[in-house]
């Protein structure tokens, strides 16, 4: 059905929605972007399954937006790079409002987007193992569309000691910074994920819905309004000489200008 994910259900209900582009990292792609959207609803809507993982096979969780598909945008026309980047807004925003527990499995690497998509989970557990980094900016680009889960998982302050200066953070520092609830050696990751999805299923699941939806609506605001600013922003940000040079610099493997020797 899908190129790019996968789906699979056990026969208690716990669907897990593999990112599975593992040859790119689970890089974040157009295809991949509409497939995880289109599966989000699917699951959403699916009165049998009681609750989410989201996993990744390969090496890496995600890898972040597919630069191929960014530089794309470079030459698009100023409305094609917005539609691109709406799209990537609300597959996330579909992931966040997902009427499911949503439990993220982080099992390898994940860099800006993939910190992304584990700060739309309800509750991520990682490998011990694993290294983050909102990357963003080291490439002259900015965590736009996924800043308000960022931002709404880490609170202001402890998100501005990560979300411009790109630098890397372990697993515990990730802990700490309240992207993940625990890391654990990854021989116990899947132990860990079963013993946080097993109290959902003993949950009413319309309950869970509701009280999923309550807490959003009392949370940091993101509504339609943050979601066309985050869109209008990275859109903006992709038509600027430093995302052309810093994807450029990436692509030839080299330092981009802003960078001393």
């Amino acid at each position: 059905m899908y190129e790019t994910v996968s789906i699979e259900t056990d026969a208690w209900g716990v669907a897990t929605l593999w990112l599975d582009r593992a040859e790119k990292h689970n890089a974040l792609s157009a295809v991949m972007i509409a497939e995880l959207h289109d599966a989000a609803r699917t699951l959403g809507s699916d009165s049998a399954v009681r609750a989410v993982i989201l996993a990744a096979r390969g090496k890496s969780f995600c890898a972040g937006g597919d630069l191929g598909w960014m530089r794309e945008q470079f030459d698009a026309a100023p409305d094609a790079r917005a539609a691109e980047a709406g799209k990537l807004a609300r597959m996330l925003q579909a992931l966040n409002t997902l009427p499911k527990p949503l439990v993220g499995r982080v099992h390898g690497n994940a860099f800006g987007g993939g910190v992304g998509m584990l700060a739309v989970c309800d509750v991520a557990i990682g490998a011990d193992s694993v290294r983050m980094a909102l990357t963003e900016t080291r490439l002259g680009l900015i965590p736009a569309t996924i800043g308000p889960y960022v931002c709404a998982r880490m609170g202001e302050a402890r998100a501005r000691r990560v979300f411009m200066s790109g630098r890397p953070f372990g697993a515990q520092e990730a802990v700490a910074l309240g992207l993940l609830a625990r890391a654990v050696p990854a021989g116990d990751l899947n132990a860990a994920i079963e013993a946080e999805v097993a109290p959902y299923l003993a949950c009413a699941p319309g309950a869970v819905a509701r009280a999923k939806a309550l807490l959003r609506a009392l949370g940091p605001k993101i509504d339609d309004d943050t979601i066309a600013d985050t869109v209008a922003a990275l859109a903006e940000t992709w038509a600027g000489d430093e995302a052309r040079e810093g994807v450029a610099a990436f692509f030839a493997r080299r330092k981009p200008g802003w960078m001393a020797d």
